[in-house]
């Protein structure tokens, strides 16, 4: 198959419409992101790419701190809604109909009603023409209980994660494998299917 080439654009996909949370429980604020990722695993690095305009910007700059909320398909309303309007004009927790919930190291709000809540803490802001990336450090991690399966390991199938791709949201499908799947050796692939179905009875 042929591909043709185009100029260079912000073509990675699928990525997460992470609900940004900043500011403060007594004047919380909330934004969406797309350009949201892992820099590092020790020290726990993320980072979040935004517009200098961006209220959002102005109180992560002032606060030092943010939340990286991960949406589900039942948040897809409000994840679009908190990413068209501003949090200069609009109370949008309210607005959205989400819940600014207190974190456990930090002073930002966390969405209540996402699944996982990555508390951070900026390391560094660089930036970067159109967009400003800040650089932070997890320092915390709020985890729904309903997704903790018995091995206490999370089981985010059933949470029905929101993807984004080049300006329309989808939901992700049914899970295909686990890392290392590709290269698993057949006897243990059958001792895994055998513990699922003892589970199930």
């Amino acid at each position: 198959m042929a591909k043709v080439c185009w100029k260079a654009g912000t073509m990675l996909a699928p990525v997460p419409p992470a609900l940004i949370s900043c500011g403060t429980m007594e004047k919380p604020n909330v934004m969406t992101a797309a350009w949201t990722g892992i820099i590092c695993t020790e020290p726990t690095l993320v980072y979040v790419s935004i517009r200098p305009s961006r209220y959002s910007n102005e109180l992560i700059r002032e606060n030092g701190e943010f939340v990286i909320n991960i949406p589900t398909t039942k948040l897809a309303k409000a994840v679009d809604l908190c990413g068209v309007k501003s949090g200069r004009v609009f109370d949008k927790f309210k607005l959205a109909g989400i819940t600014a919930a207190a974190c456990h190291k930090i002073n930002a709000p966390q969405v209540a009603e996402s699944p996982i809540s990555l508390e951070c803490k900026v390391k560094e802001i660089t930036p970067y023409g159109t967009h400003d990336m800040f650089l932070a450090e997890v320092v915390a991690v709020d985890v729904e209980e309903a997704y903790i399966n018995g091995q206490q390991a999370l089981d985010l199938q059933k949470a029905g994660l929101l993807a984004y791709a080049h300006g329309f949201y989808y939901g992700l499908g049914r899970k295909i494998g686990k890392f290392g799947w590709s290269v698993e050796k057949k006897s243990t692939r059958r001792k895994r299917a055998v513990r699922q179905r003892n589970k199930k009875q």
